[in-house]
């Protein structure tokens, strides 16, 4: 456990219930999301540079492919893509690492206080991660894109998790690394930490 690390992330009372995103953020996943992307993309006669992907990462998968259509005017079946990306996915998911500092606050946590996980990834894709890094037993409730209509960076899927908590948004505290679910939890009006800072430490 490290301290200094924690203590860079460490919770603000008052909080009810914490609620984390997962990618970026519980678990080390970008780089292999990037390159599962990469080749389904590829394959589909598309491409997508790795700054692009990290700007963009925070969107559903839906989204993200339809903002790239229009920035650079691919033609692809989405779902397809998404498809393939899944597969490619679950081939690499035994690569994939906690976040340390944040994994070590939900640890923290656990049997204390309410948590979740409200990510904008599909529940297929977010339930295999969360087994892997052995962290899905911790949260009383997992919210993925697929139970709400509209992904970050609405607000949806958050309040979501929050009403499933039974805990109100504002006595609510989120964990996320992206601009878009920052936006997110902005939009549903609950405090953010984002665990950027814990890279920014680093340099």
């Amino acid at each position: 456990m490290n301290v200094a690390n924690i203590t860079a992330i460490a919770p603000t009372p008052p909080y009810k219930a914490l609620i984390f995103d997962c990618d970026g953020t519980l678990a080390d996943t970008l780089p292999v999301h990037f390159q599962t992307w990469s080749i389904s993309l590829q394959a589909a006669g598309a491409d997508i540079s790795r700054d692009w992907y990290y700007q963009y990462c925070g969107t559903s998968a839906m989204e993200m492919l339809q903002l790239l259509k229009e920035a650079f005017g691919y033609q692809f079946n989405s779902e397809a893509v998404i498809a393939a990306r899944q597969e490619h996915y679950h081939t690499l998911i035994h690569s994939i690492q906690e976040i340390q500092a944040v994994a070590d606050i939900v640890r923290l946590h656990y049997g204390k206080t309410p948590m979740a996980v409200a990510s904008g990834g599909e529940r297929a894709v977010l339930e295999a991660t969360l087994e892997a890094i052995k962290l899905r037993n911790f949260f009383d409730v997992v919210v993925s894109v697929n139970d709400v209509e509209r992904g970050k960076p609405e607000p949806d899927i958050f309040l979501l998790a929050s009403q499933r908590l039974g805990i109100a948004p504002e006595d609510c505290l989120i964990y996320e690394d992206s601009e878009g679910g920052l936006e997110a939890a902005r939009r549903a009006g609950i405090r953010s930490i984002d665990v950027r800072v814990l890279w920014q430490s680093k340099s």
